[in-house]
Formats: structure tokens, sequence, C-alpha cells
């Protein structure tokens, strides 16, 4: 990170100058036995693509509002920091209604057709997979456009730090506020420096979540071993994971 990253896809750039190898996010599904590993390099490659997905697909533009229907996931990730780089508004399980675009998951495509815009939908399936024989009802299966997108991103109009850029858990932050809050909280949570680790078994719907499993880690040179449904995964078989994946801290939420 450098001490003039004001928004979060600065940070991401940042750490892609630092070190494109080391591991940003690792993401376990113990529903599903899903792992997947992405370095900083291949992190930044998938928001790139999604980036000109907004930006060209989309038509998306700075201010407009995208209600991410998702839970904890490194797909979700992706999105938070896309939507950063092209200056909309991510809403976190925001009012579909209200929204200019929607990005759902499973269990949430019906709530997203409240959304009178366009709408991506993702399967959230081991690596990313589309769906078959098609998306639902409504929706553009992400998995099949977001390939045909470049692999680097230039914004058409300057991102404003100060403009709105995360709205979760009904609270408003600008990306320098996003930027700043992450790196106060960051030692407290477990990021006490470069190659800190932090396992997350929190929600994305809150802050704190927000916080420990993304940006936080993005803010201190860190990196999340993000986890979808722990619930499933017993003590043993947890702490068989922090001691394999070289974790430092932990913020399991069960």
């Amino acid at each position: 990170m450098n001490a003039t990253d004001r928004t979060p896809a600065d940070l991401l750039r940042s750490a892609l100058a630092a070190d494109p190898s080391r591991p940003l996010v690792t993401f376990y599904d113990d529903a599903t036995g899903e792992r997947v590993e992405l370095s900083v390099a291949t992190f930044a490659n998938w928001v790139a693509k999604t980036a000109n997905l907004l930006q060209d697909g989309l038509s998306a533009e700075p201010g407009d509002r995208v209600a991410l229907l998702l839970p904890a996931h490194w797909q979700t990730a992706v999105w938070l920091l896309a939507c950063s780089s092209v200056g909309v508004v991510a809403d976190v399980s925001g009012d579909p209604a209200r929204a200019d675009f929607v990005v759902a998951g499973p269990g949430r495509f019906e709530a997203g057709l409240a959304c009178r815009g366009e709408r991506y939908a993702l399967s959230l399936a081991p690596l990313g997979r589309r769906f078959l024989p098609g998306p639902p009802d409504g929706y553009a299966d992400y998995a099949v456009d977001v390939p045909t997108h470049g692999d680097r991103f230039a914004p058409y109009v300057p991102v404003d730090p100060d403009e709105p850029a995360l709205i979760v858990a009904g609270a408003e932050f600008t990306g320098t506020e996003v930027v700043a809050r992450a790196r106060d909280e960051a030692a407290g949570l477990g990021f006490t420096g470069p190659g800190a680790r932090l396992l997350s078994g929190l929600p994305y719907d809150t802050w704190e979540g927000l916080s420990a499993g993304l940006y936080a880690a993005l803010a201190s040179g860190g990196s999340v071993v993000l986890c979808r449904h722990l619930e499933e995964l017993s003590d043993d078989g947890l702490a068989k994971r922090v001691e394999s994946e070289r974790v430092t801290a932990v913020r399991a939420g069960r």
C-alpha cells in the first residue's frame, strides 16, 4: 500500500506493483470442498475483466448503484474492487429496486428481478462454472461474458475518492473512508504487518466482514483465507486449516 492510495482500487494497484505473485485471497467453501487461491495478479486480472464488463458491457458510470446480492465469496470480492475501479457504488445486499444493476447468486435471483436495469447471475459453483443449460430468467451469465473482456482496465472518467463507493448494512462510505477505516482497523483484526494472514468466516453483509475478509488485507499488505459455510468444519478441521494455511489471526464468526 502507499500513503497516497485513496480508493480500494488504488490499494489493489499498489499491491500489484509491490508483489504480484503473493497470495491475496484463498477461498474455501466447506459445503462443496472447493478451495481457490488467487495471487494479487490473478485477482487483479479478474477485477480488470469485471470492471471492463461494467464499463463497456453495462455502460455503468460513476455514481451508478450495483446491488450485490452475494455472500462472502472470492467473486464477490472481485465485484467490490471492480465497482471501485469504475466509480460505481457497491450496495452490498442492497435493495434491487433502487439499483441501476444487480449481481445475484443462488437464492437471490427472485429478489433481484425487482431491478429494472441489467442483471448478472453468478452460479458460485466451483471454478466459477457457468449455468447449464443457461442462467435464470432475466439474467445474463457472468461466467459466460466476463472472459470476453480485456485484462487491463482504464476508467473513462477518473474516480473521485470522495464520492460514495460502498453501502453496507445501511451505512454509506466514500472510497477515502473505506481506505482510511481499513487502515485504522487492520492491526486490531490481526493484520500486524506485511505477510499477516487472516482467516475470516464472517459474512460480507457487515462492515466488519468486508474489512476482515478483504479491505484490511489490501490496506496492510496481508492476505485473507475467506471461508464460506465454516460451520460445516469441525474444530479439529479448523485448527488444521489454520496450520496448513499459515494463518496468523482468526475471525471465525461461528
